[in-house]
């Protein structure tokens, strides 16, 4: 059982939370006020089957993927360890778990979170099943449809509660992960070169357009200042000012963290070290740190009113 489970690769549910992103800020800006039992129905029981929707949508891609990929994870000294690389689980089961998972998480986002949501998940697919066939295949595009997956994630979250979805939000979320998959592609280029460098012999090579550290540092660079930017434009944005108010300047104040962040995940990169989510948050204390931080200061900054109070007292807009 444990080579299907990390066929399924649990640990990394813990991207689909971006389906529950915009819960976050809706309860911090125009959700304030309601009574949360009776929004229950109508909002967060379709956002918990959108958030299991997509986890068992993700599964499945990742069966797909996996035996779609094996052939050549079999040649890189860290992915081959992989279960259908391996040769612990079959191609074939892969495939067919994997298809069922997928038609299994479309029809339960379409009958429990809405069709709008049913549609997100039906994107969602469709654009792994183009991914699969030939984007992977075209640099830079290839990280931008995994992005885009992120977003639909995103805007599935909203439409299950109703609401609106910021572009701000969006623009946040493609940029973030613009990032984390251009870190997945420099993990894989270092840990490759420091297998050869300790001897063994790696036959796998990078794909078109990311060979090279420069390359992948040059886009590494460009995605993760994109990123920061956009952060800051929302947080100081009339948008942000009108959903938040003096609160929103508290939101600009945790860039420091954002930036943190940033370095540990590419330095981890950089080292060739794994660049699964659960992992790193296990392994980098300071990762883990940083983002607590920023998670608890988020959290203080939206629903503490005695720092809106000091924000109002101190700065200025």
């Amino acid at each position: 059982m444990a080579p299907w489970l990390q066929l399924l690769r649990p640990g990394d549910w813990t991207k689909n939370v971006f389906v529950l992103v915009p819960a976050v800020f809706w309860l911090s800006g125009e959700g304030r006020g309601f009574d949360l039992a009776e929004e229950f129905e109508v909002r967060f029981r379709p956002l918990i089957w959108a958030f299991v929707a997509f986890c068992l949508a993700a599964s499945g891609t990742y069966c797909v993927n996996d035996a779609l990929d094996a052939p050549k994870d079999r040649q890189h000294p860290v992915k081959r360890r992989r279960p259908v690389a391996s040769g612990a689980v079959g191609v074939g089961a892969a495939m067919l778990v994997g298809y069922a998972m997928q038609g299994f998480a479309l029809g339960l986002a379409w009958n429990t979170a809405g069709k709008v949501v049913g549609a997100c998940v039906l994107a969602y697919l469709l654009l792994q099943l183009a991914y699969n066939v030939r984007l992977k295949r075209v640099p830079l595009v290839d990280v931008s449809v995994l992005s885009t997956g992120f977003c639909l994630r995103a805007a599935a979250g909203a439409a299950a509660m109703d609401v609106k979805v910021s572009i701000w939000l969006m623009l946040c979320v493609f940029f973030l992960t613009l990032f984390l998959g251009f870190t997945k592609r420099l993990c894989d280029l270092s840990a490759a070169e420091n297998a050869r460098a300790a001897g063994q012999q790696v036959d796998w090579k990078p794909r078109i357009g990311y060979e090279t550290r420069d390359q992948m540092n040059w886009l590494l660079g460009v995605s993760g200042s994109l990123l920061v930017i956009v952060y800051l434009m929302y947080t100081l944005s009339s948008l942000a000012e009108r959903l938040y108010g003096a609160r929103a300047m508290g939101l600009a104040l945790l860039t420091p963290l954002v930036m943190i962040a940033i370095h540990r995940f590419y330095r981890r990169a950089n080292l060739g070290l794994s660049d699964a989510p659960l992992e790193t948050l296990r392994t980098d204390r300071a990762l883990l740190a940083a983002i607590a931080a920023y998670v608890i200061g988020t959290l203080l900054v939206l629903q503490w009113q005695p720092v809106e109070t000091l924000l109002k007292g101190l700065l200025l807009r």
